[in-house]
C-alpha cells in the first residue's frame, strides 16, 4: 500500500491479509472501531488505489464481506512458485451444471437432473471438488435431499460481488443477443 495510505487502511489490510478469507464488512469496521460507512469508504479507496497502482493483490468485495487476493495478472508467477497445476477448463457438462445451480440454488440433485434430463452425481461432485459450489443444508421434504448453491470461490472466479450479480449478467447478456439477432435480420 502507497505510503499516502492512511493508518486505518494500512490497519484494515494487515487485518485482511491476516485473516486469509472473507471478512464482513460490520466485523471490520468493529475491529477498526470505526462505522459501517467510513469503513466502506476507506476499503473502496483500497480497491481503488490497487487497482491504479496494478497491484501484485486486489481487494475484492464478495458478499458484504472483503478479501484480498492476486491480481490474475500474476497468476503465471504465482502457479510456478507453488506449483499450481493449470486449472482444466469446465467440460460443457460442468458448466450447464454449475449454471443451473447458480440460478436456481439451493437447489437438489433432483431437480438439476430434472432440467438436464441426465444423471448430475458426476457434475456436482467435480464442482465441490473444484470448490464452486458448496453443500447448503438440506430440504424439508421426505429423503431431506442435500441443497447446493454456489460459493464464495465462484463468486471469486467469475468476478462477481454476490449471486444477485447473476440476473443482471443475465439480462444484459440476453439483451446483447436479441440486439445481434436483430443486427443480423436488417443485415440479411
Amino acid at each position: 500500500m502507497p505510503s499516502h495510505a492512511t493508518e486505518r487502511e494500512k490497519m484494515l489490510e494487515a487485518m485482511l491479509f491476516a485473516s486469509g478469507e472473507s471478512v464482513p464488512l460490520a466485523k471490520l469496521a468493529e475491529a477498526l472501531g470505526c462505522d459501517i460507512p467510513l469503513t466502506r469508504n476507506l476499503l473502496t479507496r483500497m480497491t481503488e488505489t490497487y487497482a491504479k497502482d496494478n497491484a501484485g493483490i486486489q481487494l475484492r468485495e464478495v458478499d458484504d464481506g472483503y478479501r484480498l487476493c492476486t491480481n490474475p495478472a500474476y497468476y503465471s508467477a504465482i502457479q510456478r512458485l507453488l506449483k499450481i497445476k493449470p486449472r482444466r477448463a469446465l467440460s460443457q457438462t460442468l458448466l450447464e451444471t454449475l449454471a443451473i445451480i447458480a440460478f436456481k440454488q439451493p437447489v437438489t440433485k433432483a431437480v438439476i437432473e430434472n432440467i438436464r434430463g441426465v444423471n448430475c452425481d458426476h457434475g456436482v461432485n467435480r464442482l465441490l471438488e473444484y470448490g464452486l459450489v458448496e453443500e447448503q443444508g438440506r430440504l424439508d421434504a421426505p429423503g431431506r435431499p442435500m441443497l447446493f448453491g454456489t460459493s464464495e470461490e465462484f463468486l471469486l472466479f467469475y468476478g462477481l460481488r454476490n449471486v444477485d450479480e447473476l440476473t443482471t449478467l443475465a439480462s444484459a447478456n440476453a439483451v446483447d443477443s436479441e440486439e445481434k439477432e436483430q443486427e443480423n435480420k436488417e443485415e440479411s
